[in-house]
């Protein structure tokens, strides 16, 4: 077996031919993974100074075919990617050669006569790459620039960065440079004794691909003796592989990141052998064991023996937020040696709690966190010497500047942020058991067997539609989620649809302080809700209370109501408006052309009531681009609730989307 660091291109360029065994599946890869590799590309594009992007591992082993043509090499893992490369180069000159460019045409026959085909080569050996059977005629169909099509991942991979490269500012030259130049792989050539499908096997089959902590693993002990190297892989690798398992390169990533510097996925092989050149690896090895203790408590916080570090392990834990990880494997490290104190520690907790719970609330993109978390360390270092007085002063100095939400703007959203769907749930819950510790009931229940109950039921019945009157519907659509027509209950199922008076002598039986609101209300209608969720946001400030520095001036809430909307800025672009119901017209196209049609369909979902394909559905409508109607027979606030909650949706950034009124006199 030869194992090599190498270029795309060295595995691209030259006569020569892969083919995927009958062994493999299909090409299975999907649109996240074409975006990562997008974006990837992009990235060092626009880098003055990139370096190699790893893109993992291709093993292959010498083919003889009869009769012998073109060297061959059975893929046996790696094929992935690598036929990805080959659709996105053919795509890259498929564009190129439409083009009014005499230069551009040259760069797609050079990109199909050096990397896709063999020019000169006839039959299946014309192709650089021969996929398995099922994915043979498209792929061939797209190498050829057939205008036939076989429906499947193949072409749908095709069309996806057909319309990537069209709308990219990005040059043809740059893009083929990048993939060539830029993009590298270990390649591990095996020996023509070896048995491909039992490789493939262990590789695959197993659930064991090579991941990037495989050969970073074998990477540290080629650097130590050979003597020692069973010992030290006893002592210090494998406890590390049983602790973190599927989360040891994510782990590796995290721990590299805690320098101050957000190292990508790609990224973990080149950057940890830097490291290891630069001292000795089975010190290094000790250190990494060290904090991948740290790291496996973060995880899984059952295994911190200190009840009140590990009660907030957990809170962290519930906000699915891995980019803090980084930061606090420095904080957990300084607090096992003693440089901050077990409060300290627990206040460290709570801080990055209320920034997590208060961006997200607020719908602050996250895009930017890892670099936050991955500079915070060094930063408070750099501040205040890790002086134990001012660590956690100097943290909440910092995140206050990084998109902290002020009092004004946490409680406004509090009131109609969704917190029930999705990876919302698991927030929503903490939320709410969080206001009932708030009261300090003598009598804590446990929640772990409470679930989230909607007093307003998710499955509507006509007794609630009466009840909320008209616009029952536009009410279900955007405040069936929100903080004030949820609480927790035992008896989820018990209570299920049924009408308020019913529900309301369930709550009756409830040892929960949260559910005693519900004693004496007469109705469950949009003003109960609404007053319950003003209610409720006041005791959220108390609990979240905002650290930043009072004198920081606040912005004016916007007062809707009343108003009339005379600009719109959405997304970068700039629009004139004469009412909300443009407004409203203008955000749900701009959304349209920013998400793709599974995105779309949950909103169509999410809101029926507002938004759908039947014209008869609704009161009053407009048609958009895509063919979908709006409600538009709507208030100021119901529409300006229904664009937050669609761009929220959409996951698009909310702080994008302004509107400029003049206020009615």
């Amino acid at each position: 077996m030869q194992a090599s660091e190498i270029k795309l291109q060295d595995i691209l360029e030259g006569t020569k031919q892969y083919i995927v065994p009958l062994f493999q599946r299909p090409y299975s890869w999907k649109k996240s993974e074409w975006q990562v590799l997008w974006d990837d590309i992009t990235e060092i594009c626009i880098n003055d100074n990139p370096r190699p992007h790893f893109m993992g591992s291709i093993v292959t082993i010498p083919y003889t075919s009869i009769p012998e043509g073109v060297p061959k090499y059975l893929l046996i893992d790696g094929q992935q990617r690598l036929t990805t490369v080959f659709i996105l180069l053919a795509a890259l000159r498929d564009i190129a050669t439409q083009k009014d460019d005499k230069e551009l045409k040259e760069l797609a026959e050079e990109i199909n006569n050096t990397i896709l085909v063999n020019q000169y080569k006839k039959g299946t050996e014309h192709y650089k790459l021969q996929p398995t059977q099922l994915d043979q005629k498209a792929f061939y169909q797209i190498i050829k620039s057939s205008s036939e099509k076989e429906p499947n991942s193949i072409w749908e991979c095709y069309n996806f960065f057909t319309k990537k490269i069209r709308n990219s500012k990005l040059a043809f030259h740059q893009i083929k440079k990048v993939i060539c130049s830029n993009l590298s792989l270990v390649s591990v050539v095996l020996s023509s004794d070896d048995n491909p499908y039992l490789v493939f096997e262990s590789l695959n089959a197993k659930g064991r691909p090579l991941t990037q902590a495989d050969l970073i693993r074998n990477y540290f002990f080629m650097q130590i003796h050979q003597d020692n190297q069973e010992s030290v892989y006893n002592q210090y690798w494998e406890p590390m592989q049983i602790m973190l398992g599927e989360n040891l390169t994510e782990f590796i990533r995290h721990y590299l990141t805690k320098d101050g510097k957000p190292v990508k996925q790609s990224e973990i092989y080149f950057e940890i052998k830097d490291f290891i050149k630069k001292c000795d690896a089975l010190v290094y090895l000790q250190k990494l064991h060290k904090f991948a203790e740290y790291y496996a408590k973060l995880l899984n916080p059952e295994q911190e023996k200190n009840e009140k570090v590990r009660k907030y392990l957990h809170r962290i834990n519930r906000l699915d937020v891995g980019t803090v990880y980084p930061f606090l494997l420095n904080c957990y490290h300084d607090w096992q040696e003693n440089v901050i104190t077990e409060a300290e520690f627990i206040a460290v907790l709570q801080v990055i709690e209320n920034y997590i719970i208060r961006r997200f609330v607020c719908n602050v993109p996250t895009i930017n966190l890892s670099k936050i978390f991955a500079a915070l360390y060094k930063q408070i270092s750099q501040a205040s010497n890790l002086d134990t007085d001012n660590f956690v002063s100097q943290l909440k100095s910092i995140l206050q500047h990084q998109n902290y939400p002020k009092n004004i703007e946490f409680k406004e959203k509090l009131k109609d942020v969704k917190l029930y769907g999705g990876n919302r749930s698991e927030k929503g819950k903490l939320i709410l058991e969080s206001i009932e510790e708030y009261f300090c009931h003598k009598e804590q229940v446990s929640f772990d067997n409470l679930s989230i109950e909607h007093i307003m039921p998710q499955t509507i019945t006509n007794w609630w539609k009466k009840h909320l009157g008209e616009d029952w519907g536009i009410i279900y659509d955007l405040l069936l989620h929100s903080l004030g027509n949820l609480t927790l209950t035992a008896y989820n199922g018990e209570l299920s649809n049924a009408a308020f008076g019913e529900k309301q002598q369930g709550f009756k039986n409830s040892h929960l302080e949260l559910n005693k609101y519900f004693k004496d209300q007469k109705s469950w209608q949009r003003e109960d809700i609404e007053r319950r969720g003003e209610y409720l946001a006041n005791i959220i400030l108390q609990i979240w209370g905002y650290f930043g520095d009072d004198k920081v001036q606040t912005p004016q809430a916007m007062e809707v109501k009343g108003s009339t909307p005379e600009i719109l800025n959405i997304f970068g672009e700039k629009y004139k408006v004469k009412s909300w119901r443009d407004v409203l017209e203008i955000t749900m196209n701009t959304i349209i052309d920013n998400i793709d049609g599974d995105r779309f369909q949950d909103i169509l979902e999410n809101f029926s009531h507002l938004i759908g394909w039947e014209e008869k559905k609704f009161r009053e409508i407009r048609q958009l681009k895509n063919g979908a109607f709006i409600e538009v027979n709507l208030s100021s606030t119901y529409i300006y609730a229904f664009c937050q909650k669609a761009i929220e949706m959409a996951e698009l950034p909310l702080a994008e989307w302004q509107v400029k009124t003049i206020n009615s006199q």
